[in-house]
C-alpha cells in the first residue's frame, strides 16, 4: 500500500508496474477539490506520449498497479 497525502498529489510522479502501449512513466498535473478538501477529480499524464487520463486517485496506493516515483 503506497502512502499517499491527497495534499501533495499535485505533480507527484508514478511508475506503472504493467505498461501499456510503452506508457511507464506518469505525473499527476492536475488535482480537484471539494469544498471539504476531498480529491474529487485526479489527471495523470504519460510522460513519453503526454496523453492524459481521469483516474481515481486511490488506485494509486495500489502497489501491484502503481510505483511511487519513476523507477
Amino acid at each position: 500500500m503506497n502512502p499517499i497525502n491527497p495534499k501533495k498529489l499535485l505533480l507527484s510522479k508514478w511508475t506503472a508496474v504493467q505498461p501499456v502501449n510503452k506508457e511507464k512513466h506518469f505525473m499527476v498535473t492536475e488535482v480537484e477539490f471539494d469544498e471539504e478538501g476531498v480529491v474529487v477529480d485526479c489527471v495523470i499524464e504519460a510522460v513519453m506520449s503526454k496523453r492524459t487520463e481521469s483516474i481515481d486517485w486511490t488506485v494509486l496506493k495500489n502497489t501491484d498497479n502503481w510505483r511511487q516515483g519513476w523507477k
